[in-house]
């Protein structure tokens, strides 16, 4: 008699005994001349893994390895179809949409782990339930993907000015563009780096590393120390200035704990828990291989660029104007 073995189990299982590989030992990972761990370079972070699991995919922890190389073929020809679409023009008075497709790299390669999503904890893959506060936050937002008209660039977010925000973090989540980070180190500093509006974070390392409640910053205050190969790195004291601009309308009370780890020559392993109670009802933890990137990074000058700002408020002027020549308010 035959029996017949699903091939989700078997791949879960298959998964599971390829993911129990550990990291390079000490002795063989890349040290610098201190003897720290290596971790320096540029970390691509690209991933078609969504940060939360599908609902359509249920209590299914991981891809078959079917599954992943056909997600991973149609995020090829998604991008093939865009490419050779013929062109569109925008309406006036219309909805102008986003960037087009050639502003966009999202990548094509599922995590190496072949999970359904970067989320590890809750076990369901998604994010746990916003607070009420959470809830509040977010839709009381000042955003520019909305209605409302306003008076100067200061009403508007930092992540509208492409000051702060996107996938820049902490913590580090792929997105649709600008998915690379460079992490230095020295003895007493690691800094990081990212593409994404070049935001930098100096961390100082070390039993000396602390945090002032009295000064709050928009990245937060950060400091790490080593677990073994493991660099941690603890973010806390955020400000709330810019609820839209902060990480998922999170509160100034959220912690952000990093782990980065060596997994291989060509792979950084990166896993954060976020902590914040103000936003949602229970931590939760999820997990990025970071793959290295022998191209540099380039400075996104999104801020010095952003004549869209200018269209905004001058189009708002206009509107104004031509409301009170018709008599309206």
């Amino acid at each position: 008699m035959m029996v017949r073995i699903d091939s989700r189990i078997l791949s879960s299982v298959l998964t599971l005994s390829l993911l129990a590989v550990v990291p390079v030992s000490a002795q063989e990972a890349p040290q610098t001349s201190w003897g720290a761990p290596d971790l320096q370079g540029i970390w691509d972070f690209r991933s078609i893994t969504p940060l939360e699991r599908p609902e359509d995919r249920g209590d299914q922890e991981f891809l078959s390895e079917e599954e992943a190389a056909n997600l991973e073929q149609a995020a090829v020809d998604r991008i093939e179809e865009l490419a050779n679409r013929e062109a569109q023009r925008t309406e006036v008075g219309g909805n102008i949409g986003a960037y087009n497709d050639f502003w966009m790299d999202r990548g094509t390669n599922t995590d190496d782990t072949r999970r359904t999503s970067l989320i590890l904890d809750p076990s369901n893959g998604r994010l746990p339930d916003m607070t009420e506060a959470g809830q509040a936050r977010r839709s009381s937002a000042p955003s520019s993907f909305t209605d409302k008209i306003y008076d100067s660039y200061t009403d508007l977010s930092n992540f509208d000015r492409c000051i702060m925000g996107f996938n820049a973090g902490p913590p580090m989540t792929p997105g649709a563009y600008n998915n690379n980070m460079q992490l230095f180190q020295t003895p007493d500093y690691v800094a990081i780096v990212t593409e994404m509006v070049h935001t930098t974070r100096i961390i100082p390392l070390g039993d000396a590393a602390g945090s002032n409640d009295a000064i709050r910053q928009w990245s937060g205050n950060s400091h790490a120390h080593w677990d073994g190969d493991t660099l941690v790195v603890e973010t806390e004291n955020f400000n709330d200035h810019d609820v839209y601009a902060n990480w998922r309308s999170s509160s100034k009370n959220m912690k952000v704990v990093e782990r980065f780890t060596r997994v291989d020559d060509a792979t950084l392993s990166y896993e954060f828990t976020v902590n914040d109670s103000d936003t949602w009802t229970s931590p939760w933890t999820a997990q990025v291989s970071m793959k290295r990137n022998d191209l540099p990074l380039f400075e996104y000058a999104c801020h010095e660029g952003n004549y869209s700002m200018d269209a905004m408020l001058s189009g708002a002027r206009a509107d104004e104007q031509e409301a009170a020549q018709s008599g309206g308010q």
